[in-house]
């Protein structure tokens, strides 16, 4: 573990440019801490598998969808930051950093912030389980609904085989998944001249290749297995880029999906539901956002962190 300059940010210590530059424009007074008026109020937001730092993230939508609501508590379900591209093709924007100021923002206005760990940011896990005032790193977290229901918080990159026994053959495939991307990108570029709509090129291949779906598959079935046996009724989530609700064994299913094609979070409303949400889940941005100077909210109910 390296040892930190006291007083210093994680990013700042780093030894790598792009975060120490990150590091300076997340501390610019006033970007993204603002949100919109008619927010949509909810008592938990899940997110996952953003991947900071790759030029796929879809960060200035997720900037958007950050301004247009307000959750009492926000779990970043793992694969955040993409660690794995930090020695290689690392890309961090300006957009980036206001992603991480706006998550600023909402810890000061009460929020209560849970960073699950995952296997792009497992740089992270030499430091779980620790707390940062308002904000909680794990591994695992276990979550109480308003319905009273516990539900394990997990990125599930433990339950793929291929990150556990053959990390070379991951790292093999996530290079697969980029130039699919890369793909997606050159087709969608045709599509929009041609007047048709977006369209997943890569999420298309995952869906209709049988070892793909296979995979999907007997994921969440040891997901669902290892969540019975942590004594939960239900588990959030991410690393496999599906989102989905569904009951597998008795067991509650959610997958927060991705921001680099799907665009889509969990929300725990009020009364303990939970749905997918997206960016067509809010009306039209609006032209100017208003500063927002709020105060710490009630503390949440109580949450444990698994470690």
């Amino acid at each position: 573990m390296p040892v930190r300059r006291p007083g210093r940010s994680l990013m700042e210590n780093s030894r790598f440019p792009a975060l120490r530059r990150a590091d300076r424009l997340i501390n610019i007074k006033g970007i993204g801490d603002t949100r919109h008026g008619d927010a949509l109020r909810v008592r938990t937001l899940f997110i996952s598998d953003v991947h900071l730092g790759c030029g796929f993230s879809r960060a200035q939508d997720l900037f958007d969808f950050l301004g247009r609501i307000e959750p009492e508590r926000l779990y970043l379900v793992g694969d955040i930051i993409d660690g794995w591209k930090l020695k290689r093709n690392f890309v961090w924007t300006d957009t980036a950093s206001f992603v991480v100021r706006r998550i600023l923002g909402m810890l000061k206005r009460g929020t209560r912030v849970h960073y699950v760990t995952g296997n792009h940011d497992e740089f992270l896990r030499g430091f779980s389980p620790h707390a940062f005032g308002h904000m909680e790193l794990a591994d695992e977290f276990v979550h109480m609904t308003a319905d009273g229901r516990r539900l394990l918080v997990i990125h599930g990159d433990c339950f793929d085989h291929l990150t556990r026994h053959a990390p070379w053959l991951y790292h093999l495939g996530d290079r697969a998944y980029t130039f699919a991307l890369h793909a997606n990108a050159w087709v969608n570029s045709a599509r929009r001249l041609l007047g048709y709509p977006y369209w997943s090129l890569s999420a298309t291949l995952k869906g209709r290749v049988k070892q793909a779906v296979n995979f999907v598959n007997d994921f969440e079935r040891f997901v669902a297995r290892h969540t019975q046996r942590a004594g939960c009724s239900g588990v959030v989530c991410g690393h496999i880029h599906v989102p989905a609700i569904r009951r597998i064994d008795g067991i509650d299913y959610y997958n927060c999906g991705d921001w680099i094609e799907h665009c889509s979070a969990l929300v725990e409303h009020f009364d303990g539901r939970i749905e997918l949400v997206g960016l067509d889940s809010f009306p039209p941005r609006p032209q100017a956002e208003e500063p927002e100077s709020g105060a710490w909210a009630e503390p949440p109910a109580e949450l444990t962190a698994v470690s």
